[in-house]
C-alpha cells in the first residue's frame, strides 16, 4: 500500500527528516565498562548504521551519560572531550546512509547503579526515595549538584554539536531524573525544587533553558516525556501537558511521548499492551503544543502507523524495539515488502530483560542484533550443497532460509500440514498472539528463497538415505512430558499443549500441575476463555446495556476455578520484567497459585495440597474440587530420528528443541549459527 503520511518529510526545528519514522532511544549495553568505558565501539556503530541503512528518518541513540553519574556501566558517554571522535564517526555514518542522528541525554537518578558512579559513593535523585529497579538508595541531590548536573549536560551539548550530531533529546520519561523531580512520588523537597507544580518543573526547565542557551536557537531540541506516570500519587496527563507547554516555551522543538514509568503496574512494553495503546497520550499533547509530537511504545505495524498519522494523532512514529527486530522495517514498508518485515514480538526477553540485568541487548527474533558485522560478513557458499531439513518448526525454517540465501539447495520435510511447530501453540495464550509473526515471516522468507516444504511427510531413515542429500538437519522439536498421577475415574488428564491446541476443553474446576511459563499461560488462557471477552465488553459498553460499575465487576473473575501448584516458585522461568503482567492477570481472574507446595493427592473430593505461607513461614492444607487436571511439566527432545541416522554415513546436525529443549531465542541462534558456516 501507499504510505503517503509515513513516507513524507517533516521538520523538527531546522532539521528536515526524510520520513516520519524515528528510532527512539534504547540503552544497548554495548559499550565497555569502567571509568574509561562508554566509547562508541564497532558493535554499537554497526548496530546503528544498519538501522540507518534500513531507511529510518531519525535515529535517537542513547541514553548518553553527560556526567560521572553514569547510571549503567555499559552506556554511551559524552562527559568528556575524548568521546567526541567516536560520536562523530557514528554521526557521519548515519548521515552517509541518509538519516539524521539525535543523542538522548540520560541522567538516570535513582534508577542508576552505584557501580557506575565515578567520583562519588551513591546515585542522586530529587529525594532519597528507593526503587525496586536499583538495589541502591539514592542520595538527595544538593542545589550545588543540581547546577553541576545541568552544567555538565550543557557541556555535553556543545560536544554533540562538535561531533556533527543533528539534535539532542532530553530524557524526562520513564522515571529518570527530570521526571523524578516532576513527580511527588519521588520529590519530597521543601526548597524551590519541590512542593508546588511550578517548583517541581524547575529542574527540567533549567536543564532545557541552559542547553538551549549553549546550542543556540537553531539547534533542534527534543523532550521525551511519560504521558502519564501511572503510579499512585504521581502525575497524570494534565500535568504532563502543562509541563510540555512550559518546555516548548523554554525552547523545545518536539515532544517524544511514551507511556508511564518503569515501576508502574500498567504494562508498557510487553505484548499485553495492544499496538498503539498509548497514542491517546501523544494525541492529547499534540493538541496542546505547537511543535511536532512523536508517539512511542508498541508501534509495530506500518498500516497502523499510517492511520495514526492520517488522523493527526501524532507527527512521527517511534519505533524502538520494532527496529531492533528489523532494521529494514521502513524500507520494506515503503517498497511493498511488508510481508517480509520481521515484526517485534513484544516478548522483551532479549532487549528489556537483558538491559535491566546489565547485559548486552539481543533479540529473540533476530539473532544478529549486536552482531551486524558478522551477518554482513556471511558470504555465498563456494560449494553449494543439497540439504534436507526435517521439521518446519522455528529452528528448521530459520536454518532453511538462511542456508538457502547462501546458495544451498534446501528442502524441508514436515510431518504436519503447516510450518511453525510449537510456535503455533505458543501464540495461543493471551498476549502471545504476536508470536504468529514468526510463522508469517518464516513463510515469506521460505518463499523468497525458493525453499520447498513437503507437508504431511514423516521422515524415515530409509527414505533419507535413499534421497542422497549432502547433509541433513534434524529439527524435529520436542514432545510434552507426562507424569504418572493417581486420580479417580472420570477426571481427565490433559497436557497444556492439548488445551492450547484446542484439542481438549477443560471443565469448571481445573488443577494445573506445573507453574512455569507454560503452566501460567495455559491457566490464564483457560481463565479468560470463561471470562467476558473484549468483544462482549465493547458491545455491552457501547450499547450501555449495563452500568460501567457492573461491567467493571465482570472483568474481575472467571467462570472457571483454576489452581496452579508447583514445588518451586510460580512463573520462576520468566525473564526479568516479562512475567509480572500475566501474574497480575491471573490474580484478576481469580486463579489460585500455590508455589513451593506439595500435591498430596487427588480424590473424589478434589485436590489436597500442602502449601507454604510466605509471610507466616508456616505450612497449611488447601483443598478444592477438581474435574480436570492439566500437566505443564516440561518437554522432552525428539531424538529418535537423530539416533537412527547415527552411523549411516550421512552428515547430520541436530538443532532446536530436538537438540536441547530451550527457548525460541535459543533455537533461532542455533539455526543461524549453523547456516552461517555450513
Amino acid at each position: 500500500m501507499e504510505y503517503r503520511y509515513l513516507n513524507s518529510p517533516l521538520n523538527i526545528g531546522t532539521m528536515c527528516i526524510k520520513n516520519r519514522t524515528v528510532m527512539t532511544s534504547i540503552t544497548m549495553m554495548y559499550c565497555e565498562e569502567g571509568p574509561n568505558g562508554g566509547y562508541v565501539n564497532d558493535k554499537l556503530l554497526n548496530f546503528y548504521l544498519e538501522r540507518a541503512k534500513g531507511g529510518v528518518g531519525l535515529l535517537i541513540a542513547g541514553g548518553v551519560a553527560t556526567d560521572n553519574y553514569v547510571g549503567y556501566e555499559n552506556m554511551m558517554r559524552l562527559n568528556d572531550d575524548r568521546y567526541i571522535d567516536g560520536i562523530k564517526k557514528l554521526a557521519d555514518g548515519v548521515h552517509q546512509n541518509g538519516s539524521k542522528l539525535c543523542l538522548q541525554f540520560l541522567q538516570t537518578g535513582r534508577y542508576g547503579n552505584t557501580k557506575a558512579v565515578f567520583g562519588d559513593v551513591n546515585t542522586l535523585s530529587a529525594s532519597s526515595v528507593p526503587t525496586t529497579f536499583s538495589p541502591d538508595i539514592p542520595r538527595e541531590i544538593t542545589k550545588e549538584e543540581i547546577h553541576m548536573v545541568i552544567s555538565h549536560a550543557a557541556d555535553a551539548a556543545i560536544r554533540a554539536k562538535k561531533a556533527n550530531v543533528d539534535a539532542i533529546e532530553l530524557c524526562a520519561n520513564s522515571g529518570y531524573m527530570i521526571s523524578q523531580f516532576l513527580s511527588e512520588v519521588t520529590n519530597k523537597r521543601t526548597d524551590e525544587y519541590g512542593g508546588s507544580f511550578e517548583n517541581r518543573c524547575r529542574f527540567g526547565m533549567e536543564m532545557i533553558e541552559t542547553v538551549r542557551n549553549v546550542v543556540g536557537n537553531d539547534y533542534p531540541l527534543i523532550l521525551r516525556v511519560a504521558g502519564n506516570q501511572y503510579m499512585p500519587g504521581g502525575y497524570g496527563l494534565d500535568e504532563t501537558i502543562a509541563f510540555c507547554k512550559l518546555a516548548v516555551s523554554a525552547g523545545i522543538n518536539a515532544i517524544d511521548v511514551t507511556g508511564g514509568w518503569h515501576e508502574t503496574i500498567i504494562p508498557q512494553l510487553p505484548a499485553d499492551v495492544p499496538n498503539g495503546a498509548f497514542v491517546y497520550l501523544a494525541e492529547a499533547i499534540k493538541k496542546a503544543v505547537s511543535v511536532p509530537v512523536i508517539s512511542s511504545n508498541r508501534h509495530n505495524d506500518p498500516k497502523e502507523a499510517e492511520i495514526l498519522l492520517a488522523c493527526g494523532q501524532a507527527d512521527f512514529i517511534g519505533l524502538c524495539r520494532t527496529l531492533v527486530a528489523d532494521p529494514y522495517w521502513p524500507e520494506k514498508a515503503f517498497t511493498g515488502k511488508e510481508h517480509e518485515i520481521r515484526k517485534c514480538l513484544a516478548c522483551n526477553q532479549g532487549c528489556f530483560a537483558n538491559v535491566f540485568n546489565h547485559k548486552p541487548c539481543k533479540c529473540l527474533f533476530n539473532s544478529y542484533v549486536g552482531r551486524e558485522a558478522e551477518e554482513l560478513a556471511i558470504e555465498l557458499s563456494k560449494a553449494p550443497k543439497k540439504i534436507l531439513v526435517v521439521g518446519a518448526g522455528v529452528a528448521g525454517c530459520e536454518f532453511a532460509f538462511r542456508a538457502a540465501s547462501r546458495g544451498h539447495k534446501v528442502t524441508i520435510w514436515e510431518q504436519s500440514e503447516k510450518i511453525g511447530g510449537m510456535i503455533n501453540v505458543a501464540a495461543v495464550p493471551p498476549a502471545k498472539s504476536e508470536f504468529h509473526n514468526i510463522t508469517s515471516y518464516l513463510l515469506a522468507m521460505l518463499q523468497k528463497y525458493d525453499v520447498p516444504v513437503v507437508y504431511n511427510k514423516k521422515a524415515t531413515k530409509e527414505e533419507i538415505v535413499h534421497a542422497a542429500f549432502d547433509e541433513v538437519i534434524i529439527a524435529t522439536g520436542s514432545t510434552a512430558k507426562r507424569i504418572p498421577i493417581s486420580i479417580p475415574d472420570g477426571i481427565p488428564v490433559y497436557t497444556a499443549e492439548e488445551i492450547l491446541k484446542q484439542e481438549k476443553i477443560a471443565g469448571k474446576d481445573v488443577l494445573v500441575i506445573g507453574g512455569g511459563s507454560v503452566g501460567c499461560e495455559t491457566a490464564d488462557y483457560m481463565a479468560r476463555e470463561a471470562a467476558i471477552s473484549p468483544e462482549k465488553l465493547y458491545f455491552l459498553l457501547t450499547q450501555q446495556a449495563e452500568s460501567p460499575e457492573f461491567l467493571a465487576n465482570m472483568l474481575s473473575g472467571s467462570s472457571r476455578n483454576i489452581t496452579i501448584v508447583d514445588i518451586a516458585s510460580i512463573g520462576a522461568n520468566y525473564d526479568f520484567g516479562c512475567g509480572w503482567p500475566i501474574m497480575k492477570d491471573m490474580r484478576r481472574l481469580g486463579v489460585k497459585m500455590y508455589p513451593k507446595a506439595k500435591l498430596l493427592g487427588i480424590d473424589k473430593e478434589g485436590y489436597h495440597i500442602e502449601a507454604f505461607n510466605k509471610k507466616t513461614r508456616e505450612t497449611y492444607m488447601a483443598s478444592a474440587p477438581v474435574d480436570t487436571v492439566i500437566l505443564a511439566v516440561g518437554y522432552s527432545s525428539n531424538q529418535e530420528l537423530m539416533h537412527e541416522l547415527e552411523g549411516s554415513g550421512i552428515k547430520v546436525h541436530n538443532i532446536g528443541d530436538s537438540c536441547k529443549v530451550g527457548k525460541v531465542i535459543d533455537a533461532i541462534y542455533m539455526a543461524d549459527n549453523l547456516a552461517a558456516i555450513i
